[in-house]
């Protein structure tokens, strides 16, 4: 499999309420946020009584074919496309589960981790519950069936306590959806209205993960679901509660940095505004003489553009992406330096030659695809390439929905600056500072951020995250 040297996206999810092509708006939104998860997708529908599932490995538009997507006919559905962060990449935990319950039949679909999921499924299978999956999320299900609460509203609020974490998620039962955000806000949730077209008795209510979502299906964005709120939509209409007491806010900043479209709202806030924002101040923390600024596409390209603006200098596609590379490639037996960034990079030469560069990228995480493009700019005639990062050094791993390598495998928790600037060659290298950042992406406007994976420092209560990394890649198939 070809991989850029990124931090793996987690997972996007929808949800449709009242619709007479709801599998279809389903299928349309997860369409739109296939960038969140390449690895499976799934869609659960109701007709009013009977849940369809369909799930399988792959993007969304090769598994809802036609002829799948007839089977799943109704008037709500849930979809959720996946990367795993917590359980194996196989169908068994692909999303959106589903289970016969006392509660009746269900379906949920998730976004985000549970740091204390390992504790919780223990507890619950030393108590005689049997695990379908790996995956965190069934820890959800069986608190919801096992909750003594005896509605279902009633049961999922009582489980969505008893998890600490990330998680934004939508569940469907025979005739509701529900949608659900953690307290502290990590991952985002939105929610939108298509207002009803003639021969429709009613409006229908969206959810997704981003609000570009909406925007191919005709939804209007109306609010996010706020941290800690429960919302039930139902054939009484519209209903909200807080399921959990207020906690300090901590959405994760780097779905402004890289993780969202740019076209998206997240959180409330453009994130087009601020990845301009996040270049422009890295032009003025970080500036340097050079004739041209060059995004690292896709996502350096909106940075390169907020640079290029507040510094001055020109902006140039010197690097084209090939956007037709699958998931696997046959590689010649004459070995071909730096193969596997070639397929889905190749420099513009008679831009770069004798130029001097400022290279713009989201992050830098291992260090090697960064020290191959640094290479394939230099060969193709850059007097001078200097590497500007629009977000600070990324030292720590997230345990809050993102795949991250450990620790001893991001290269600025083991490197200064100046060792990360001579592995990968540049003639200078400069991150955006925490602060720097912070401002960007509007602090304190909208929202509170999680900046943990800058710092170290987490905003849940858990045990030391280097002590409990191995047992929790050993149970549930974190991967690192």
């Amino acid at each position: 499999m070809l991989t850029f040297d990124k931090f793996r996206e987690e997972c996007g999810v929808v949800a449709i309420y009242a619709h007479p092509e709801a599998e279809k708006l389903a299928y349309l939104g997860l369409h739109a946020l296939q960038h969140r998860g390449q690895e499976s997708a799934g869609i659960v529908s109701s007709d009013g009584m009977t849940l369809r599932p369909h799930r399988a490995m792959g993007l969304v538009a090769d598994i809802f074919v036609e002829d799948v997507l007839a089977k799943l006919k109704g008037t709500l559905a849930i979809g959720h496309t996946r990367y795993s962060t917590t359980g194996d990449s196989a169908l068994l935990n692909a999303q959106p589960i589903l289970v016969q319950s006392n509660k009746g039949s269900i379906a949920v679909a998730h976004n985000g981790n549970l740091v204390n999921a390992l504790e919780i499924r223990s507890r619950l299978e030393a108590q005689g519950s049997i695990f379908q999956t790996t995956s965190d999320t069934e820890v959800i299900v069986h608190l919801i069936a096992l909750s003594r609460e005896h509605t279902l509203p009633e049961a999922m609020a009582d489980a969505l306590r008893r998890v600490e974490g990330a998680f934004s998620l939508v569940m469907v039962s025979s005739d509701r959806i529900f949608a659900a955000r953690d307290p502290r806000g990590f991952r985002p949730l939105a929610m939108g209205r298509i207002a009803a077209q003639p021969g429709l008795k009613q409006d229908t209510i969206v959810f997704a993960s981003e609000t570009c979502a909406f925007d191919l299906i005709g939804a209007t964005y109306e609010r996010d679901v706020k941290p800690g709120e429960l919302v039930i939509v139902g054939p009484e209409g519209i209903t909200s509660r807080f399921y959990a007491t207020a906690a300090p806010q901590s959405s994760c900043i780097f779905e402004h940095v890289y993780f969202s479209r740019p076209d998206s709202l997240v959180f409330g806030r453009s994130v087009q505004t601020s990845r301009e924002e996040l270049g422009r101040q890295l032009a003025r923390e970080t500036g340097v003489e050079a004739d041209i600024v060059v995004p690292v596409p896709d996502s350096g390209v909106t940075a390169a553009l907020g640079y290029a603006d507040e510094s001055g200098i020109p902006f140039r596609f010197a690097l084209i992406r090939n956007h037709y590379v699958g998931r696997t490639f046959i590689e010649p037996k004459q070995s071909v330096r730096d193969f596997g960034v070639r397929l889905k990079l190749n420099p513009v030469r008679s831009l770069l030659e004798g130029k001097r560069v400022v290279l713009i990228d989201d992050s830098i995480v291992r260090g090697t695809t960064s020290k191959k493009i640094v290479r394939m700019v230099r060969n193709a005639g850059a007097k001078e390439v200097h590497m500007r990062i629009s977000c600070p050094p990324t030292i720590s791993p997230c345990f809050y929905g993102v795949d991250t390598p450990s620790k001893n495998q991001l290269i600025a928790a083991n490197k200064s600056i100046e060792e990360i600037r001579e592995y990968v060659g540049a003639d200078s290298l400069a991150y955006l500072s925490l602060e720097g950042l912070k401002k960007a992406c509007g602090e304190g406007e909208k929202t509170d951020y999680c900046s943990a994976c800058y710092t170290g420092k987490y905003p849940t209560n858990w045990v030391d995250v280097e002590e409990i990394q191995p047992a929790v890649r050993q149970v549930s198939g974190v991967r690192s």
